[in-house]
């Protein structure tokens, strides 16, 4: 069975990364740089301190506590597994790689897919729905995120998949933790 999976995931993979041309390969090679979607975070920032205002301090604590955790759990997982990325298959054929980016040796499961999702959700729990379409856009993001990972030949589908669920699991914890100490914007006194 495992080889059934396993072989699945490979021809999913190559499906996935072969769709790709000379725009797109620019597109998704800075997509997947974290520094591109600064203005997304400074809106996020926003959002939460005009929410939030003075409790943002620990709103910030716990988001940067949760992608440590994501991350550094990733780290372990990836080197328990040793399950090799396809850049660093050997002999893998057909794979469509960017600017000769590699990335590391493994790659089960997918920092990016989990850190994007654990902000995702974590942002949701907190902010709701500060405006139509605020959680499909999270989520959008953090997909378009984690496809970028297979567009540029580094992460099977299995590894985001993994991803998504290890980074939801530890956003909505960390969302439920933060909530328990701070106090809801509707508690809060009223500015004037």
């Amino acid at each position: 069975m495992f080889e059934s999976i396993k072989s699945i995931d490979q021809h999913l993979f190559l499906f996935l990364n072969g769709l790709h041309s000379p725009f797109f390969d620019q597109v998704m090679y800075w997509g997947t740089n974290s520094t591109t979607w600064l203005p997304l975070y400074l809106m996020l920032l926003y959002l939460v301190i005009r929410r939030y205002r003075w409790q943002t301090f620990w709103i910030l604590v716990f988001a940067v506590l949760m992608i440590l955790v994501s991350d550094q759990l990733c780290n372990f997982v990836k080197e328990l597994v040793a399950r090799p990325r396809p850049t660093h298959e050997p002999g893998f054929a057909g794979l469509h790689t960017v600017n000769g980016y590699l990335g590391g040796q493994f790659g089960f499961y997918s920092a990016h897919a989990s850190s994007n999702f654990a902000i995702a959700v974590y942002t949701i729990i907190l902010l709701g729905s500060p405006f139509p379409g605020f959680p499909l856009l999270m989520v959008g993001w953090a997909l378009f995120m984690s496809y970028t990972r297979i567009y540029l030949g580094v992460h099977y589908p299995v590894d985001i998949v993994a991803g998504w669920i290890a980074g939801g699991l530890i956003g909505w914890g960390f969302g439920q933790l933060c909530g328990w100490f701070v106090r809801k914007p509707e508690e809060l006194p009223l500015r004037h």
